[in-house]
């Protein structure tokens, strides 16, 4: 089976986003519009998995939570969620 990159891939939207398979250049679109989707959807937490890495990613999504229309609130996952390799986002309603 061949792969196309430029096809569109559909994300199942549960609150959990996984950048793993993301390229970084990727994420200042993907970002707001899976923040949107989950407003739509009446999603009101999001976790968001980058990684721990050197932080570079982190530092990426953040700056892009800070623009995006909807976000109330962003910070480290719980110990149980993945820690530094995740960042928790609370969504206005």
């Amino acid at each position: 089976m061949n792969y196309d990159k430029t096809e569109p891939v559909e994300l199942e939207i549960d609150g959990m986003l996984d950048l793993h398979t993301f390229r970084p250049g990727e994420i200042s679109s993907l970002i707001p519009e899976y923040v949107k989707a989950c407003r739509d959807k009446g999603i009101t937490e999001i976790r968001i998995v980058h990684g721990k890495g050197l932080g570079i990613l982190k530092k990426s999504v953040q700056a892009v939570l800070e623009r995006t229309e909807g976000v109330a609130w962003f910070g480290p996952a719980p110990h149980d969620r993945g820690h530094w390799g995740a960042t928790m986002v609370k969504l206005k309603k």
